[in-house]
């Protein structure tokens, strides 16, 4: 249990775009500070060290094992894609870290399942990166559609997409490595009617497939609906072939809450039907740069007070949403190679 004022000392497995993101938000933390980052390749991880080492020296592994045995960290963001998740998680538990990964938490429920036991055994926090439900806009917005301030919530809708091509994307069209619009994007809108209206209660899918030189299959496009304990509907999309408002919103029978860049806001409005004032929708706290730094902040608190999950990403919504995915991918024929 962090308890005195030291810094939580992070380290970073992976030097793609989104290690790039966090890290440049934990600058923005007062007490977080990045202290070591591990790639496969000893260039990568110095090239990344030294763009972060403005005020410390940040030290640059070339394996992820000798990320794991380095002392000197606290917590390590797992950023790699999310078919090595649960290798890399597994790696940094076993060593005593404390880990936040990113989302989505792996390929499927079962291995999600073994990545939170084996934390749960080992005493130590485990945390999906859905940033989404620690940003500050995102939890008063759900605060206050439960709480009945805009009226009866009945319909929610959000979309997230745009074009993945092999030369800037690879990832997102290989299979071997995940590719999903549904883990990718599609976690985002299914998430976001999840906070508003708890675990759904019957999910249907349409999907465009594609397949990979593995021979797994894997969806490109797709659009969800669900229905809710109290008889709201979603409807939601997610594409890597075309681009999307990447907004939401929520119908009530007041008016309507509108959302842009959903996924992590900088605002949203509530528009009465009845023509009045617009009601503008504003966080309790800031958001911390691009709200990756919103998730650093929740991560260290609960390190600071010795809790093993978060209540805003509790490992119960984590493996919901992981089930949720599973029946969504089967019901649409996406499987990957090594799966039944």
């Amino acid at each position: 249990m962090t308890t005195n004022s030291d810094p939580i000392r992070w380290g970073i497995l992976g030097t793609g775009r989104i290690a790039h993101s966090l890290a440049t938000d934990l600058m923005l933390v007062p007490d977080g500070r990045l202290v070591a980052v591990g790639s496969r390749s000893t260039e990568s991880a110095e090239t990344f060290a030294k763009t972060y080492a403005a005020n410390e020296p940040v030290r640059a592994h070339g394996s992820y094992e000798e990320l794991a045995a380095d002392p000197d960290v606290d917590v390590v963001y797992v950023a790699t894609p999310h078919s090595h998740h649960l290798e890399h998680a597994t790696l940094m538990l076993e060593a005593g870290k404390h880990v936040l990964c990113e989302k989505a938490l792996t390929l499927n429920a079962a291995d999600s399942q073994t990545m939170v036991d084996l934390a749960t055994s080992k005493k130590l926090f485990l945390m999906e990166a859905m940033w989404m439900a620690t940003n500050p806009i995102i939890r008063r917005l759900v605060a206050d559609v439960q709480s009945g301030r805009f009226g009866v919530p009945r319909h929610a809708h959000a979309e997230l997409g745009f074009v993945a091509t092999p030369e800037a994307n690879q990832r997102l069209l290989d299979p071997a490595l995940g590719a999903s619009a549904l883990l990718d994007m599609g976690i985002y809108p299914l998430t976001f009617a999840h906070l508003l209206f708890g675990e759904a209660r019957a999910l249907t899918a349409q999907a465009n497939i594609g397949t990979g030189e593995d021979g797994g299959t894997f969806d490109l496009d797709l659009v969800m609906t669900g229905k809710y304990a109290g008889n709201e509907l979603s409807t939601m999309v997610a594409s890597v072939t075309s681009y999307s408002s990447r907004s939401a919103a929520i119908a009530t029978d007041q008016g309507r809450v509108e959302l842009t860049d959903f996924h992590h806001p900088s605002s949203a409005v509530f528009k009465p039907a009845d023509g009045g004032e617009p009601v503008e929708i504003v966080g309790d706290e800031p958001v911390i740069g691009a709200a990756y730094g919103n998730e650093i902040v929740e991560v260290q608190r609960c390190l600071r007070e010795g809790l093993l999950e978060s209540p805003l990403v509790p490992h119960s919504q984590t493996l919901s949403l992981m089930r949720q995915m599973d029946m969504i991918r089967q019901s649409v024929g996406a499987r990957y190679a090594g799966e039944a």
